[in-house]
């Protein structure tokens, strides 16, 4: 289970999260230029006060100015924002998501992109036929 996994981020947080790792760092005021349907000044500054609690946050200081960055790798978020839909939409079942987003979005794969999810699920083949041995 990846490190942020523990962790429950409101979709405010997250929406944050996404802003810093899209901008690797930003100030309060560049997080709430670029949220969709901004609260106030003050709620951006205490929903990125709460993530530092969390410790998914960390800062730096420019002169007066606190500048946010993600404390947690990009890949992790991601994998336990996977992780929740799964769990949430899918009973659980990677399979069922892996399917239906094919069903949703098939059309959209290059032909490199489908040899590369041959490949993976190849992959996870033999890794089961290794441990059934």
């Amino acid at each position: 289970m990846s490190p942020i996994a523990h962790y429950k981020l409101s979709r405010r947080e997250r929406q944050i999260m996404d802003i810093l790792y899209e901008l690797n760092e930003a100030s309060a005021q560049d997080v709430l230029a670029r949220l969709p349907d901004p609260p106030s000044y003050s709620a951006v500054r205490a929903l990125i006060a709460r993530l530092l609690e969390k410790g998914v946050v960390g800062f730096r200081t420019e002169g007066a100015k606190y500048i946010y960055f993600p404390k947690l790798e990009q890949q992790q978020a991601s994998e336990s924002a996977i992780r929740r839909v799964i769990k949430t939409f899918f009973k659980g079942s990677p399979a069922k998501a892996v399917s239906a987003l094919l069903d949703m979005e098939g059309d959209a794969l290059s032909a490199r992109e489908i040899e590369d999810l041959e490949r993976n699920i190849a992959r996870l083949k033999a890794l089961k036929d290794k441990e059934s041995r």
